[in-house]
């Protein structure tokens, strides 16, 4: 059995959309988005079914809470608006789209205050009005061991308040340019990059300017991790886009879409499959909201009661 890594939580929070669609307010610049031609709410509502299941199967605590709501068309995504941190700490993000402020819940909050030992609830959200806003561990990866944040700038992650947070939580803030082969600004950094324990999924080229790219590297190398490098189809298919968990064992697995897996080559499942195993899971509704597994996720770095 690997050893327990803080990296790794071994519970989760999945909010199931009862009335799922790409969102009309986040399309401008989130070019991972596509149109659905048809009404896709039963497919994505049958998505996260599985991902639920899924993710017990393997042993993982999933507290799955429904939106039967209409007005959120991105509540699959809980992991923008809160985050949970070792000593007993809860961060409430403000969000840029104004149809996404709404996914706030306080019943997942208190569920939180009551399954796990939750000390403190710190929220960003009333920044909104003044058009600050950082959308969770979407705008920010986290490295938990080392105390690194990864953050692309973007209408979703303002520097300023990655910096609060990291002053307030303890983290390094390591801001960043990322775009597309197109030359537009990636709009999450979750979707080009994954810290695990041991491994580091990045799309190294997506990051702008040389010297930077080359910093981003080897501050990841400095903390022990070995480096996976995505190519630019790669990151378009999602393989950015993971979460690593442990399962009832304790091992760990990186929860991927299987449109990321396929997009994966022999020599990099090689290198990942000997760090964690791959649970590949069938997330294409969602896809077409601009975000896959990982966004799916979030989860819970909480002592349970």
């Amino acid at each position: 059995m690997r050893a327990a890594s803080a990296q790794a939580p071994n519970a989760v929070v999945l909010i199931r959309p009862h009335h799922f669609r790409p969102n009309p307010q986040t399309a401008a610049d989130n070019t991972f988005q596509s149109e659905a031609d048809h009404d896709v709410s039963r497919e994505a509502y049958d998505a996260c079914t599985r991902v639920a299941d899924a993710l017990r199967a393997e042993g993982v605590r999933v507290h799955l809470f429904e939106d039967e709501t209409d007005t959120h068309p991105d509540s699959v995504f809980p992991n923008n608006w809160f985050s949970t941190h070792a000593g007993g700490r809860v961060a409430v993000y403000p969000m840029y789209a104004p149809n996404r402020r709404g996914e706030r819940r306080a019943d997942v909050i208190e569920m939180l205050k009551s399954e796990y030992r939750v000390q403190e609830v710190i929220d960003y959200s009333g920044l909104e009005p003044d058009d600050l806003f950082l959308e969770g561990t979407g705008a920010m990866v986290l490295d938990h061991v080392s105390r690194i944040a990864y953050a692309v700038r973007s209408h979703r992650c303002d520097p300023v308040l990655v910096e609060r947070f990291c002053t307030v939580f303890g983290y390094e803030p390591v801001v960043f340019d990322a775009a597309d082969p197109d030359g537009v600004p990636i709009y999450h950094t979750n979707v080009m990059m994954c810290i695990g324990t041991d491994i580091a999924l990045i799309g190294l080229d997506s990051i702008v300017g040389d010297v930077r790219r080359e910093q981003i590297a080897q501050r990841i190398r400095d903390t022990g991790r070995t480096l996976v490098p995505l190519t630019a189809e790669q990151v378009a298919s999602f393989a950015g886009n993971a979460i690593e968990l442990r399962d009832h064992n304790g091992e760990r697995i990186l929860v991927m879409s299987q449109t990321a897996r396929r997009s994966l080559s022999v020599e990099q499942v090689q290198v990942i499959s000997a760090s964690c195993r791959i649970l590949a899971l069938d997330v294409a509704p969602i896809e077409l909201a601009g975000g896959s597994a990982r966004c799916m996720i979030a989860g819970i770095h909480l002592d349970p009661r």
